[in-house]
């Protein structure tokens, strides 16, 4: 498998002398297997350059294209990507299945002739879409892996497996926790990982052959961007040693780091590997670097795959928040009130009493309120067959590592901590509902 990268800058483009080696077009990674098959992962402005190289072959192309999600960065390259507008070749456009708009509105909107000159839909070329939920696919013999990250929109992660070999893409994505050890476990184990999210995101790379990893932000400036949905090259260090991964890219460059800071990231990156029994061959990914690829003797072997449902709803869902604090109902409302039935509680006794009266597809519930305490509310629940699987995210100011084992033990489905933004809510309740209507 050849994977090659023709963008890996996150944000914004950032072209000019200072950015001449790591690359400064947003992100597009093109993969292609031994049998042929292109997968392109993201189309930022470093699509236009893969566009261009597709372009001196003069045969019809074909080629499936991954959007993690649809911010600008990633979609912003779409419209100079040469190869749509020749009649013959064929695209299919996968992005994450969700509320709101769709794969081809959104790109439609920034071709609106106020932006561009031509429309999508006066393209020449073939272009299919597909909503892709959370699970295993079949894509054209290749199977594809999705997972939900931790960003602000709804964004996929994506594991490829072909030719023998895993290739793991994810960005962007940030730790769910700011404590990624228990602290009663011995780091660098999966049963070590405090958080349910950090762990399901180290299994998802477990034994790949190669990573592509988010990490926009150097360990000291993360504290101030925390909730932006990006990572550290130390996150993403921890869990692919975890994983057994074998070679880490780091990906999604700061528009503000340039050449000189991106070689000391990246020395910092490969000591910090270096410290790790077994750390994985880290190195920042480089705008036209290429990578071949190859199967080795532990390299992990894919089940047979089994396609993922849709989990689209068929009607609205009812979200119950439970609160005692009438600001978070107040955000609750603007972060959920669009997309579902929205309806809350001032504290605990009142929660049970909703509960009751209708069952809510989701809670979200804080910890400390007046007449009984989130713990108490949730063990109930827990006890209850009637309620033992509603998922509950729980929403609480108490971030430390005691409060939320404390959750987890008791059945929380998610843990989100205070302060929150309006689109961090909107996105963990959406695939958190998702991810329970794909089992249902």
């Amino acid at each position: 498998m050849r994977v090659r990268f023709w963008g890996t800058r996150g944000s914004i483009a950032t072209p000019g002398p200072s950015t001449v080696k790591f690359g400064g077009n947003t992100l597009c990674v093109e993969v292609v297997t031994d049998a042929g098959q292109r997968i392109i992962l993201d189309c930022g402005t470093g699509v236009r350059l893969l566009g261009m190289d597709m372009m001196k072959t003069p045969r019809p192309h074909r080629a499936t294209i991954l959007i993690g999600h649809t911010h600008w960065d990633h979609i912003q390259g779409f419209p100079f990507f040469a190869p749509v507008f020749i009649p013959g070749n064929e695209f299919t456009i996968c992005a994450a299945e969700g509320l709101g708009n769709s794969l081809a509105n959104v790109l439609a909107g920034q071709m609106e002739f106020t932006y561009f000159p031509v429309k999508l839909d006066e393209l020449p070329g073939k272009i299919t879409y597909r909503d892709l939920s959370e699970g295993a696919h079949d894509i054209n013999g290749v199977r594809v892996l999705t997972q939900y990250l931790n960003h602000p929109a709804i964004c996929l992660g994506y594991r490829i497996e072909a030719d023998g070999v895993a290739v793991v893409y994810l960005t962007d994505h940030e730790p769910f926790s700011d404590t990624l050890w228990r602290a009663d476990a011995e780091p660098g184990k999966l049963e070590s990982i405090l958080h349910p999210g950090d762990r399901r995101h180290a299994e998802f790379m477990a034994g790949a052959d190669l990573v592509i990893h988010d990490s926009q932000y150097t360990p000291r400036e993360y504290p101030s961007k925390k909730n932006w949905g990006h990572s550290t090259y130390e996150y993403a260090v921890e869990l692919a040693t975890v994983a057994g991964v074998k070679q880490l890219a780091l990906i999604h460059h700061d528009p503000l780091h340039d050449d000189e800071m991106m070689a000391e990231i990246e020395q910092q990156a490969i000591q910090f590997a270096a410290e790790h029994s077994n750390g994985p061959r880290v190195f920042c990914a480089c705008e036209g670097g290429e990578i071949v690829v190859i199967p080795s003797a532990a390299t992990y072997q894919p089940e047979p795959t089994q396609q993922a449902p849709s989990v689209r709803p068929q009607s609205r869902l009812k979200v119950l928040v439970a609160d005692d604090d009438s600001n978070i109902h107040l955000l609750a409302e603007s972060a959920l009130a669009r997309d579902f039935d929205l309806s809350v509680a001032d504290d605990g006794e009142q929660c049970l009493a909703a509960i009751l009266e209708s069952t809510p597809d989701l809670l979200v519930l804080d910890l400390n309120m007046p007449n009984m305490d989130g713990l108490t509310v949730l063990k109930r629940l827990r006890a209850d067959t009637a309620t033992d699987a509603l998922p509950v995210l729980v929403l609480t100011a108490a971030g430390d590592e005691g409060s939320t084992r404390a959750a987890f033990e008791a059945g929380a489905t998610d843990y989100l901590t205070k302060p929150f933004t309006i689109p961090q809510l909107t996105t963990r309740v959406t695939t958190c509902l998702a991810r329970v209507l794909s089992k249902s």
